[in-house]
């Protein structure tokens, strides 16, 4: 469904952050891009989805392809209309717009009936009931998990068939985060919604994905199943500091993120 080969991304014409990453998601997978911060999670989201330009980056080496067809030089309305939607880091919400106005803004595009609009918007009361709820409430006034589902719930109703989902843990506490995956799942299971989700809290997305990368400093280091890289005894000791010893002290972990051994 999706497949970036060999990507080179460049800010400002100087800042190399990508180094060839190369990715494929397929149809109704849920892949999940891991690593630290600054490890280049947004930026190949934002390469994909065609929103780097705002910030003076560029793909300068290798194609994005989505169904067959190149992408990299589409707009990120075209992209938009064609089924591909990022939900941004931090939320972004309308802050001044209840949550009901900010679901019926990603629906701006759509050029169908309001009767099916209608029907999309208690869809995504169905998958969020809590949204339900809080529907005349301003965004800015709700949770940060509130305003995660206002953020993932917007994306649905430009009827997507694959969503970037940038950090949906950050910031949210441990019980929100599981909320917010049951439902990655479910949307995935029962609207065949396509998944390509950054994620720092890597246990976390590794049980609810299906395929995992890691970044670090802008290349692929390793990829697997969810399954394989959850076992792997380096993915455990350099993201938890747990290896099949026990837990390890601080000064190890940093002494073994030193050592690197899956780049040897």
């Amino acid at each position: 469904m999706l497949d970036v080969n060999g990507i080179e991304v460049i800010y400002n014409h100087v800042i190399l952050v990508l180094k060839g990453v190369s990715l494929a998601v397929p149809e109704g997978g849920i892949v999940a891009l891991l690593g630290g911060n600054g490890a280049g999670k947004t930026t190949t989201l934002k390469a994909v989805s065609n929103l780097l330009h705002s910030e003076r980056g560029e793909v300068t080496k290798g194609s994005i392809t989505y169904r067959g067809e190149r992408v990299e030089a589409m707009s990120p309305p075209d992209l938009v209309k064609r089924g591909v939607i990022q939900v941004m880091e931090g939320r972004r919400c309308f802050a001044h717009l209840t949550v009901e106005e900010n679901l019926l803004t990603g629906a701006y595009t759509r050029s169908g009936p309001r009767s099916e609009i209608k029907l999309d918007l208690e869809k995504v009361y169905g998958f969020f009931p809590r949204l339900k709820q809080r529907r005349g409430s301003l965004a800015g006034y709700t949770s940060g998990g509130e305003q995660q589902m206002t953020a993932i719930g917007r994306a649905l109703m430009g009827r997507p068939e694959m969503i970037l989902l940038d950090e949906p843990s950050m910031g949210l506490a441990p019980q929100v985060v599981e909320e917010i995956f049951e439902i990655v799942k479910g949307l995935n299971a029962s609207e065949k919604v396509s998944f390509l989700l950054a994620e720092q809290n890597t246990m976390v997305a590794l049980r609810f994905a299906d395929f995992g990368y890691i970044l670090e400093n802008g290349r692929v280091v390793m990829e697997g199943s969810a399954q394989h890289l959850a076992e792997n005894e380096d993915v455990k000791e350099f993201y938890l500091g747990i290896s099949s010893g026990g837990r390890r002290s601080f000064r190890d972990t940093k002494n073994y993120r030193r050592r690197k051994r899956w780049l040897g």
